[in-house]
């Protein structure tokens, strides 16, 4: 009961994803494995967390996407139950979803990004995702995963409402640029957009104050 979108920003080398569900707090199980210079994880359907974690190791010890989906899946003994999805440090993209994904599930890899579901409206939700992060090149990543998810809820989503979402962005730093979440809201995607706004033309204020305070502006 959940679509998503791992990627990578080929112009900033930022990782990031997004993911919305019926379920609530997805985003915190769901949407939070990406890590500066190394790569991007999600891991849905009948959710482990603790892939998202391993699979983001494994990626910074060297393993490209296709080695770490494989090692998540072998040392995994209820893989049937989970949908993953793995990008590494040079764009390349891996998925799985095993014999007990829940309804509609599928997959759709593109450059520097690859979009999956379960429990889908349509079989064409992931495509119009990873068209739809395609088709602003020139944006903050963040802004290309909301809207991703956007395209997603507008091609169908999945079969029961959608009530969280969340987009998480991680650039240079070992912490997250971006950590927005939405949950057991109505219209969760576009709940999500509004925070987007008010935080993104902050965004690098505080990224400044952490870097360096002396040549951040003040607070207001």
């Amino acid at each position: 009961m959940t679509f998503s979108i791992i990627a990578r920003c080929a112009r900033t080398g930022a990782f990031g994803v997004a993911v919305s569900s019926a379920s609530i707090c997805v985003a915190a199980r769901c949407g939070r494995w990406a890590r500066a210079g190394v790569g991007v994880v999600a891991t849905q359907n009948i959710t482990d967390p603790a892939l998202g974690q391993l699979g983001l190791d494994l990626l910074q010890q060297g393993y490209g996407a296709q080695a770490t989906l494989r090692a998540l899946v072998d040392a995994q003994p209820f893989a049937d139950f989970r949908q993953l999805a793995v990008l590494d440090a040079e764009g390349r993209s891996a998925s799985f979803s095993g014999k007990a994904a829940l309804g509609l599930h599928r997959a759709a890899p593109s450059e520097d990004c690859l979009a999956s579901g379960n429990l889908l409206a349509d079989a064409g939700v992931p495509i119009a995702m990873v068209r739809a992060f395609a088709s602003h090149p020139q944006h903050h990543l963040g802004a290309r995963l909301i809207e991703a998810l956007a395209a997603g809820l507008a091609t169908g989503g999945e079969v029961t409402p959608v009530r969280s979402a969340g987009v998480y962005v991680v650039e240079r730093h070992c912490w997250p640029v971006m950590d927005l979440r939405v949950d057991w809201h109505d219209a969760p995607i576009t709940e999500l957009q509004q925070l987007h706004a008010l935080y993104a033309p902050q965004m690098h204020d505080y990224i400044q104050r952490a870097v360096d305070p002396t040549k951040a502006p003040g607070f207001k």
